[in-house]
Order: structure tokens, then C-alpha cells, then sequence
């Protein structure tokens, strides 16, 4: 069985206590956590940058999973390498040089990333695939936490599983907006492998129960 990975959105998560917040994925067994960064520009809500990151990174052996809703992320690239981000995932709608971009990422020693928005079609990865650890679905428009999981959004993760097993790839698809326990093992045999859970994660406490009940989602016949 593929494995399934569970990546917390901070989003959903209590800002003012953020270092005991990523203390406590680690003791429930988590080994992911995505950062939702926003400028106020390319989404409405503004969060956090490098600064707070790269502090909590000193304290997290958590995987940095650093999502980019930014105009223009070429700009700030060494910011979050020298932060600690361990993968760094940017919009394809927010840079008119995406492959210049994807390959600084990897120069800077990160993993690269590219999310898409719900309605942007996956051809803009053709080209690209082969350069990219993570494909990331959006399935809401992104900006804000706690929107319904857009149907049409299951079409696009089928379609791009297919796309990476037809050239033999082994690029991870993440889906971020509306992942919940009634559909995060349908959307894991669709062919997600890292799934994004905001506030159906972070609003049921406590966190190793909740882990476990997307993990024995997954096993659900």
C-alpha cells in the first residue's frame, strides 16, 4: 500500500501558542506540517513569513511543508531555505517564470513544489513533471480555512495520478481545501499521497486520536 501522509495546516492551528502546537503533532506521531503563507496580495489574508518560520524550525523536527501564496516567490526563495523550509510550493499563477523559479528552489537545497489553483489546468505541469518532488490540487480557491471540497477537483487528482504513472515518476500529489475524514480515503485512491487538513484536523482534539482516525481512514474497505 502507497503510503499516506497527513500534513496539518497551521492555518487552522492556535497562533499564539505555535511552538507548543507543532510539539504536539510530534508527540501524536505526525511527521508533516504545512505552512500557509499568505502577503495579502495574491490572497486576501495576510499570515505569517521566514522570520517566524525559521524561529520554530529550531525547535520542530517536523517535515517543513511551506506553501507560498505570494506574488512574485522568486524573491524570496533564500529567505525560506535559510528559514529551514524543507519543501517550498509555489502557485503557478503567481510567477511568470515558473521553470526558472522551480529550479532556483532546488538549487537552494529544497524540495520543489507547484500548486494549482482549482480552476488552472494541469497542463501548465507538462513540461515541468519531471522537476517536481509535489503537485499540489487546490480544492478550494485558496485564501481562506474551513471551504468545502470543490467536486471537480477529484477529475483533476485521477487525471494527474495518471499523467505521473504513465512517464514512471514518483511526484507526490498533495490536496489542500475540504479534506476531511469522509472523503481523505477517497481521495487517497484517487491518487493523493499527502493530504492537507486545516480545521478538520486542528478542531478535534486530541491530536493522536485524530491522526488515527485518518489513518485507519486510509485502511477502510
Amino acid at each position: 500500500m502507497r503510503e499516506f501522509i497527513l500534513s496539518p495546516s497551521l492555518l487552522s492551528s492556535d497562533f499564539g501558542n505555535l511552538r507548543a502546537e507543532l510539539t504536539a503533532l510530534e508527540d501524536a506521531g505526525l511527521k508533516w506540517v504545512h505552512w500557509d503563507v499568505m502577503d495579502g496580495a495574491f490572497v486576501p489574508n495576510i499570515t505569517f513569513g521566514p522570520p517566524i518560520i525559521g524561529r520554530l524550525r529550531k525547535t520542530s523536527k517536523l517535515f517543513f511543508d511551506v506553501h507560498l501564496m505570494i506574488e512574485r516567490p522568486e524573491r524570496y526563495i533564500r529567505e525560506f531555505a535559510d528559514a529551514g523550509a524543507d519543501l517550498l510550493c509555489i502557485h503557478a499563477e503567481s510567477t511568470l517564470h515558473l521553470e526558472r523559479t522551480i529550479s532556483a528552489i532546488r538549487e537552494a537545497g529544497m524540495k520543489t513544489g507547484l500548486a494549482l489553483n482549482p480552476a488552472t489546468p494541469l497542463a501548465i505541469v507538462d513540461y515541468l513533471l519531471p522537476s517536481l518532488d509535489m503537485v499540489l490540487i487546490m480544492s478550494v480557491n485558496p485564501g481562506f480555512g474551513g471551504q468545502s471540497f470543490i467536486p471537480f477537483c477529484k477529475d483533476k487528482i485521477a487525471a494527474l495520478s495518471g499523467m505521473i504513472r504513465a512517464r514512471g515518476l514518483e511526484t507526490l500529489i498533495q490536496v489542500d481545501g475540504g479534506v476531511t475524514l469522509d472523503n481523505a480515503k477517497e481521495l487517497f485512491d484517487l491518487g493523493a499521497d499527502v493530504l492537507v487538513s486545516g480545521s478538520a484536523f486542528f478542531g478535534f482534539p486530541p491530536y493522536a486520536e485524530r491522526h488515527k482516525a485518518f489513518q485507519d481512514a486510509m485502511r477502510a474497505k
